[in-house]
């Protein structure tokens, strides 16, 4: 009796494609979970856990994401320099000021693996503040999120 074997798919063998994202009004945490499954590529049928299948996102508008609630309000983001003393805690508002971009990296981040794997996951992912991207020789797919 012949046994099947599970076939996982190699660097080579993966094919990529390129996907616009309008985030304008979206909900952050909502729009991040769609994101980080398709920079991952569980939404593809030769998924595997050990290897990169995802595709390339680029997202336009980032600047006009929402939260829901009092997040925007309470929400912070913490960074530490190494030195006693050196922590920082910066509000969503003020972060949403003066990156955007980070605010939804981030995020993302947050939800993928982290080892080499995620560093290398998270690179596939292009956030611009407003609509003009420098993607436009790709074709590129819309993505509903």
């Amino acid at each position: 009796m012949k046994k099947n074997k599970t076939i996982y798919p190699s660097r080579d063998e993966v094919k990529r494609d390129w996907y616009l994202v309008d985030v304008a009004g979206k909900v952050l945490g909502r729009v991040s979970t769609k994101l980080a499954i398709y920079l991952r590529g569980k939404h593809k049928p030769i998924f595997s856990s050990h290897v990169d299948c995802g595709d390339f996102l680029v997202v336009i508008n980032a600047d006009k994401i929402r939260v829901t609630g009092k997040k925007s309000k309470q929400k912070m983001y913490f960074t530490h320099s190494g030195y006693p003393g050196g922590k920082k805690l910066t509000p969503f508002d003020k972060m949403m000021e003066k990156s955007p971009e980070q605010v939804i990296r981030l995020s993302v981040a947050g939800m993928l693996p982290k080892n080499r794997l995620g560093a290398q996951i998270i690179k596939k992912l292009k956030i611009y503040k407003g609509s003009d991207h420098p993607h436009k020789a790709h074709k590129l797919k819309k993505l509903e999120v």
